[in-house]
């Protein structure tokens, strides 16, 4: 019997990939950095993704990536836009169940309050974690685990709600049960390893 979920935030509660492309490919332009390569660069944490786009340069990579943060502070994520629109009546139903209700995402620990705030869901969700705050970001279990001990749950007692193939094994890694979300648009992702893909987010009360 499960007794919480625990879900992404990219991707799963928020279509935000798109955006942070978009948001990315303007930043670039505006400091004249030519980046060949692609810039979709979903399911990838921070870390990852500024190590893809100057691999070589420690410095320089340290640079843009700051430059980048203080860029992101002035174009902030439009959350009422692109939040999952079945994300508030989900956590609503699930709380009125009496599930415990975490949030594991790679994204910035601000970025997760911004949207919990935005959704006006902050008061529902038990614990979030941000990749950031962990040792090793995802594919590594450490995340699930941590939100695992700190919501009082066994890993068979959680669900985990993912849609890129690193966040879904990170939650295989830590035992528990994977769903993942079919990608809403970008990029289309390997999600061979989750228990079960869902084609909507409501789809997680049918499975419970």
């Amino acid at each position: 019997m499960y007794r919480g979920v625990i879900f992404d935030l990219d991707g799963v509660l928020a279509d935000t990939e798109g955006f942070y492309n978009r948001r990315r490919e303007e930043y670039l332009a505006v400091i004249g950095f030519h980046w060949p390569g692609s810039t979709d660069f979903t399911g990838l944490n921070e870390t990852a993704m500024w190590e893809t786009i100057v691999p070589e340069d420690g410095e320089l990579r340290q640079e843009l990536l700051m430059g980048y943060r203080a860029y992101r502070r002035f174009h902030p994520t439009p959350f009422r836009e692109l939040a999952n629109p079945q994300m508030v009546p989900l956590f609503r139903t699930l709380k009125a169940r009496g599930l415990k209700l975490g949030v594991a995402s790679s994204s910035d620990e601000e970025i997760i309050d911004q949207l919990l705030e935005t959704m006006e869901v902050e008061d529902l969700v038990d614990f979030r974690i941000s990749g950031r705050a962990c040792r090793a970001y995802k594919p590594d279990p450490e995340i699930y685990l941590r939100a695992l001990e700190a919501l009082g749950l066994s890993a068979g007692e959680a669900m985990a709600v993912e849609d890129s193939p690193a966040g879904i094994l990170s939650a295989r890694r830590a035992g528990l049960t994977v769903l993942a979300l079919r990608p809403q648009g970008g990029a289309p992702l390997d999600q061979s390893q989750a228990d079960r893909v869902i084609d909507q987010l409501s789809d997680v009360l049918t499975l419970l």
